[in-house]
């Protein structure tokens, strides 16, 4: 059996043939002009009222719990009042929500009611930072009482030192003249010199009462005079003691974050307020 010559197509079916074919690239042109391109007017995809609703739920609760770094923290309230307004302003945007007036009230009112307590924060750090200068004037003018008491008591103390040596060294001498007077009287001459003996050791032994009598009158006065110097000096020592203490007190509260728990409060409310309202509509939708 030998080669068998292909037929050939009328002009026709070459005609057709090549017109379907132009027709199938065209066609899948078409297709992958499609798929590798939206179309214009496609819709975008929106979040739905659950996923918008937790979205809201989750960034609100990282807001609460975020800590700042470190002093001054109220540098950081304007960005993070932002942060709020604008979850806050996403969730509302989403036309899956609509929000009620219920809903927009008690945003409005934690949001005002927490820029309040930040701006008071805010005020005190700016007071602590002018504390700081009134604490350091208060130690100066503690340091000078110090000084002036210390001064003061020293005077004193030396006066006491110089009267009570005195006394004590008459008392000293006294003590040891009536000693004298005593081995007269038990001497060889103790008989025509008795009675002189008797007055001498008389004169000696009230003089000795009267200066032992002084000295212990010194040492009183001396101990009230010290006395009445620490009583005026804590006097005025007191108010700069109560001044210091505040001033450490309102820079140690500058130095914490005070605005952690506002901020937490702030949006624990914002996010009750976004559950009620989801309650309230899936009640109205039933």
């Amino acid at each position: 059996m030998g080669y068998q010559p292909r037929k050939k197509s009328p002009k026709g079916a070459i005609h057709q043939y090549r017109k379907n074919l132009r027709e199938k690239r065209k066609n899948r042109k078409d297709v992958q002009r499609h798929v590798g391109r939206p179309m214009e007017n496609e819709e975008r995809l929106i979040a739905t009222e659950r996923e918008i609703s937790e979205a809201t739920l989750t960034r609100l609760h990282t807001l609460g719990s975020q800590k700042f770094g470190s002093s001054p923290y109220s540098e950081h309230f304007d960005r993070w009042l932002t942060n709020v307004t604008a979850v806050l302003a996403e969730f509302e945007s989403n036309p899956n929500i609509g929000i009620d007036d219920q809903f927009e009230q008690e945003c409005t009112q934690t949001i005002d009611t927490v820029k309040q307590q930040l701006e008071s924060i805010r005020r005190r750090e700016i007071m602590a930072d002018q504390q700081e200068k009134k604490l350091s004037d208060a130690k100066n003018r503690l340091k000078l009482f110090n000084n002036e008491y210390a001064i003061k008591f020293k005077e004193i103390r030396n006066r006491k030192s110089s009267q009570t040596r005195r006394l004590i060294k008459c008392i000293n001498d006294l003590k040891k003249e009536q000693d004298r007077i005593i081995r007269l009287e038990t001497g060889f001459f103790h008989r025509t010199s008795k009675k002189k003996s008797e007055r001498l050791e008389m004169e000696v032994t009230q003089e000795l009462n009267d200066k032992q009598s002084e000295l212990e009158l010194v040492i009183m006065n001396f101990k009230a005079e010290q006395k009445e110097l620490e009583d005026e000096f804590s006097k005025k020592k007191e108010p700069i003691l109560e001044q210091i203490k505040s001033f450490k007190k309102t820079i140690e509260n500058a130095e914490t974050d005070g605005s952690l728990e506002e901020r937490w409060l702030a949006c624990e409310a914002l996010a009750d307020s976004v559950n009620a309202y989801r309650e309230r509509k899936a009640s109205q939708q039933k």
